[in-house]
């Protein structure tokens, strides 16, 4: 199993390329069932996640004829699509799987897809997947761990989502291409990655108007055609490299990274003294070596993502003085604070708050990630913390972050990857 090491002290200079984003990705290539035609991507990021994603659509009859390598193309054809099923092998490992019930029970008219896993944030429940489904008059059950879906005609129907959650509202627009009739999903998540599979589903010839905003028409077509698209930078990854920038008191520039995709946690780390430019080739962060508390409240689109919560309660914990940082989205994403505290951290929690006091410098320690985001924070750690730090079951990481290793490398970090045994 591999782990990272890190030994800090160094300061991040320099300029970083973002990969695809992955949160784009996964929806972006699971739209592809909805057509029998090829469907082209560029940018895709070799991701542990998109092999996933790859997995399962190749067990369902996708044909890949070209295969993510070093950012190169992946051509789709969803024509010979037999199997209906997507298995816990796969579905547990990774929530987004839990997208292709939209596109099978759209266009074959049934499914049977594993109730999803992923990292251990939360409960997450699929229940406004399918209460969106069921309005468009689905017959759904489950059975032994597995979603059934039947219909022999979706139609469309007004879904007012309980919470704007973004997998609900990918999973439904996908469903409703293919249906008779117009659904309107109100409530909608606004995220940029729901305003992209908005436009991948436009130009696969869908009937779609107001992806990125609450209120999502789309009206049902008979079919849908194949098209080429290239995803968008991620965000996720661009802020993440915006905070080790800042915590390092570096000066890096983040190519292509956009600021009004992320503008609610800009706007915080502005607060926090780093400076925030946007310039021609991308975003670029100075850090003045002096971090200021200030606190942080998660929240859908556009309010501050829950996936930066993490990497910002880093930079909290060697601030000047106290911030409180409330997680309004997952119910159990606080733990790496455990680990951080390992790490001569001061962090308190109490249900979705942690309170952090900053500290003058945190010392190396041997970690162990436990999701996706936590994984980042505790290398983020590693970066100022003093001594060597060792981060275990990195194959979190590998989810979401594209050879982090070798890009805070290129930047300066004293930073490494090496196979343990299990």
């Amino acid at each position: 199993m591999d782990s990272i090491i890190i030994n800090g002290g160094t300061v991040l200079e320099g300029s970083v390329a973002l990969g695809g984003s992955k949160n784009a990705a996964l929806p972006v290539i699971i739209s592809s069932l909805l057509t029998a035609d090829k469907c082209c991507y560029g940018r895709v990021p070799a991701l542990r996640d998109v092999s996933t994603t790859l997995r399962l659509l190749s067990r369902l009859g996708v044909t890949i004829e070209k295969d993510v390598v070093a950012g190169g193309p992946l051509e789709l054809t969803a024509d010979k699509v037999q199997e209906l099923e997507a298995p816990y092998d796969l579905v547990k490992t990774m929530r987004a799987s839990f997208l292709v019930l939209g596109p099978l029970l759209a266009r074959f008219g049934e499914a049977r897809v594993s109730t999803p896993g992923g990292c251990a944030i939360g409960t997450r429940p699929v229940d406004l997947h399918l209460q969106g489904m069921e309005r468009m008059g689905a017959c759904i059950r489950q059975d032994h761990g597995y979603i059934e879906a039947r219909a022999r005609e979706l139609k469309g129907a007004v879904i007012d989502l309980g919470f704007p959650s973004v997998g609900a509202t990918e999973n439904l627009m996908m469903a409703a291409t293919l249906a008779r009739g117009e659904t309107v999903i109100r409530n909608a998540a606004r995220e940029p990655e729901v305003a992209e599979l908005g436009a991948v589903l436009a130009k696969m010839g869908a009937r779609v108007s107001g992806a990125g905003g609450d209120v999502i028409r789309i009206e049902g077509v008979g079919e849908l055609h194949g098209m080429a698209h290239e995803m968008s930078p991620d965000r996720i990854e661009a802020g993440t490299f915006m905070v080790g920038a800042a915590l390092t008191g570096g000066n890096v520039l983040i190519e292509d990274a956009r600021v009004d995709h992320i503008e609610a946690f800009a706007a915080k780390l502005r607060e926090t003294g780093a400076r925030v430019a946007e310039e021609a080739g991308g975003v670029r962060v100075t850090g003045n070596g002096r971090v200021r508390s200030t606190d942080v409240a998660t929240l859908p689109y556009p309010g501050f993502p829950t996936d930066l919560q993490a990497q910002m309660m880093v930079l909290m914990a060697v601030s000047d003085g106290t911030s409180v940082i409330t997680e309004n989205i997952f119910e159990n994403r606080f733990m790496h604070a455990q680990e951080l505290n390992r790490m001569g951290a001061r962090i308190t929690l109490d249900g979705n708050q942690a309170t952090v006091r900053g500290v003058a410098e945190l010392s190396g320690a041997p970690v162990m990630a436990t999701d996706l985001r936590a994984s980042m924070s505790l290398v983020l750690a590693g970066l100022v913390a003093g001594g060597e730090t060792e981060v275990s079951r990195v194959y979190h990481l590998d989810r979401g972050y594209e050879n982090i290793e070798g890009k805070l490398a290129g930047l300066g970090a004293d930073i490494r990857r090496v196979s343990r045994d299990d």
